[in-house]
């Protein structure tokens, strides 16, 4: 068939969006000659985001909350890769991949962005010793330093030096701060029995927001609930306030308070990604505006949602949050007008009134508003982990998270650490080398060992 007689859709983000998009695009398109759907991510696996905060705190394995794109995509092409820029007026985008950073130009007749957000550190001093809770890899890497934490306090040999070891602040009293810190405080607190030197009143986790009360997003008795029942556990709230910096492991805050930590985790704000910053479509806070639509106005065949864009909320007048929830909606809604589009059907515009928010508070307690209705505690509780298991794609993910779940109310946590680390490996050295006999076994020492040794010698 003749290049030019292809229909080439583009999709760009593999999130909430851009894959129940690609979903639509498969059932109304995917079996048709002529059309070619393609999904650009920069990670060949779909993140179920609302779960995150579960791998961090052990309770889920690192693998059970992700789904292969390929696995769950049958008629979309896939490119792992990275997008590199965007050309709406040449209708081209320039994606790179591979350790070489190979480059390729994709054209389009259709382009869907979803290319969601990143955090933002909003000029904050220290950023770059501070974590983030964006990605699989930020779950995995806050587990891993929690583990760590312990390790190190447990066997340290000055009782001043546990203090900033032992302290954890995370910054923001969202939804992803709030559940956070709770995992994180349920964690630390249930493995201490493993670390004979340790005492749970050595413990410190402290939530920092410049609100009066957490959870903004949820009605203030809910918040309410939520702030006392951290505080029950021991988890510092400190609210009306913010970070100033973090330098050299102390936290200052705006009223002039210093935290002695190793770590800060930062949940405080994103912004839409860099990449749209060049784009010549009218922009509102860096997210590009849309129409009921989704359609990006001045720009035929182009549309945009998630976190990346000012999507008009009928049922508020105001625009719609960047939530999972959202950003699932649109994504069918901008996959059906697409399709529309192709097939020369009428568009439909975007209707979705937000059902409710839940949140994990720890413990097995929970808070949650569905359908103006408050709930709080156990039950609220179980209703997130219903709610958000039944949106889990596919039944084998399904069934492994809640394996994990059931595991969980028998076992304790699981204290290994997913290093990535190469294994120590050994070379012979020769008589040349004035380093032994020929055939002497010398290791080579990984830079942990190294610095290990290093200060056994000083001290």
């Amino acid at each position: 068939m003749n290049d030019r007689q292809i229909t080439r859709i583009l999709i760009l983000g593999g999130g909430f969006g851009g894959l129940y998009a690609a979903f639509e695009l498969e059932r109304a398109l995917g079996r048709i000659p002529g059309v070619q759907i393609t999904l650009v991510n920069k990670e060949n696996f779909f993140l179920f985001t609302p779960l995150l905060h579960e791998v961090a705190a052990s309770d889920l394995d690192i693998t059970h909350i992700v789904n292969p794109l390929r696995t769950l995509l049958r008629h979309v092409q896939f490119f792992d890769g990275d997008v590199e820029s965007i050309d709406l007026r040449a209708r081209r985008v320039s994606v790179s991949h591979g350790r070489e950073h190979h480059h390729h130009e994709l054209s389009y007749d259709y382009l869907l962005i979803g290319l969601g957000s990143v955090t933002n550190f909003r000029m904050l001093p220290g950023a770059e010793h501070a974590l983030t809770m964006k990605s699989l890899g930020d779950a995995i890497h806050l587990r891993n330093r929690l583990i760590e934490l312990l390790e190190a306090a447990d066997f340290d040999c000055f009782p001043e030096a546990r203090e900033p070891l032992l302290t954890v602040v995370v910054t923001g009293g969202g939804f992803a701060g709030v559940e956070t810190v709770a995992a994180a405080n349920d964690f630390l607190r249930e493995s201490l029995r493993y670390y004979p030197h340790l005492k749970e009143h050595m413990l410190r986790i402290v939530l920092v927001h410049s609100g009066e009360v957490i959870l903004p997003e949820l009605p203030e008795k809910l918040g309410a609930y939520a702030q006392r029942k951290l505080a029950e556990r021991h988890v510092e709230v400190r609210t009306c306030a913010r970070v100033e910096s973090f330098h050299r492991n102390v936290v200052l805050l705006d009223d002039g308070t210093k935290l002695r930590t190793n770590t800060l985790v930062w949940t405080a704000g994103t912004s839409p990604n860099p990449m749209l910053e060049s784009l010549p479509c009218a922009k509102e806070h860096g997210r590009i505006i849309v129409n009921d639509y989704l359609e990006v106005p001045g720009f035929p065949g182009v549309w945009a949602l998630g976190d990346c864009a000012c999507v008009p909320d009928a049922s508020t007048g105001k625009r719609c949050p960047p939530t999972a929830q959202h950003a699932l909606r649109e994504g069918k809604c901008a996959g059906r007008n697409i399709a529309a589009a192709v097939q020369g059907r009428r568009k439909r515009p975007f209707r979705f009134k937000q059902i409710g928010a839940l949140a994990a508070i720890g413990r097995r307690t929970g808070v949650a508003r569905l359908f103006g209705v408050n709930f709080s505690g156990f039950l609220a509780w179980w209703m997130w982990r219903t709610i958000y298991l039944s949106k889990l794609p596919r039944f084998e993910k399904k069934f492994r998270v809640a394996l994990d779940w059931t595991l969980d109310l028998i076992f304790g946590k699981d204290l290994v650490q997913f290093e990535t680390l190469r294994a120590p490996t050994i070379s012979h050295a020769h008589a040349s080398d004035g380093q032994g006999p020929i055939g002497t076994p010398r290791a080579v020492k990984s830079p942990k060992r190294r610095l290990a040794q290093s200060k056994r010698t000083r001290r």
